[in-house]
């Protein structure tokens, strides 16, 4: 199905500001085409992303520590048949967790119950439970699934550990089919395909943390970036 221009959606839209000049509503509505574009160019993205082909078998049963105990990975999966995994940066080198990582999780533990009406969700960090679960308290998360890699086959095998045994931050999608436990896609966006003078990342990007700020005349800028604490 053809769609209408962006341009000619935007000026189909009608809202306007109190004491706005001619000149904002101009770049305004400008902005708005390309604001348009981007969702439709998101959704392409999203539209590719599903048609990949089969990805590889996950042949190894790797296993994992939880709140409950003792889990392999084809149990992470639940009742569903898709299952997102997070690998947070929360090794058993760090006494505490990575900031960054933090913020996300934390934006996501309130989406969490959301998130597993559809897919399965999954925190997996090579440090071990007890130290998960106690940052976890400290933090406030109620609903956030972690497991602790203790043997670390599972962080080796899908690049969640740096040559020099730091923690690399992984964001990926497996599938199991008739059985079948394939990995689906992964994030492969890092500092070698980062443009200069930007942080490595993904897009669309996963924080709402950024999503908020890129909308603000400050931006996300280029010296802040979230604490444990405040």
């Amino acid at each position: 199905m053809a769609l209408a221009p962006a341009e000619e959606l935007a000026a189909r839209e009608t809202v306007r500001w109190p004491g706005e000049s001619e000149e904002y509503r101009a770049a305004r509505t400008a902005l708005l085409a390309e604001e348009i574009a981007l969702r439709r160019h998101l959704e392409s993205v999203a539209e590719q992303r599903r048609a990949l082909p089969p990805g590889p078998e996950v042949t190894r049963d790797y296993s994992f520590e939880g709140e409950n105990g003792a889990v392999h990975f084809a149990d992470l999966f639940g009742a569903h048949d898709t299952l997102v995994v997070y690998t947070y940066m929360f090794g058993p080198q760090r006494e505490r967790p990575c900031p960054m990582c933090t913020a996300l999780l934390s934006a996501w533990d309130g989406e969490a119950l959301d998130i597993q009406q559809r897919v399965a969700l999954a925190v997996i960090a090579r440090s071990s439970i007890a130290k998960l679960i106690a940052f976890k308290a400290e933090r406030g998360w109620q609903h956030l699934p972690l497991y602790s890699d203790a043997s670390q086959d599972f962080s080796r095998d899908y690049g969640a550990i740096a040559p020099d045994g730091g923690d690399i931050p992984q964001f990926m999608v497996f599938t199991r089919r008739d059985g079948t436990i394939r990995l689906f896609w992964a994030g492969e966006m890092g500092p070698d395909s980062a443009d200069p003078g930007q942080d490595p990342r993904g897009a669309p990007d996963l924080m709402p943390l950024w999503t908020i700020l890129d909308s603000t005349p400050e931006g996300r800028g280029t010296n802040w970036y979230p604490s444990l604490n405040y």
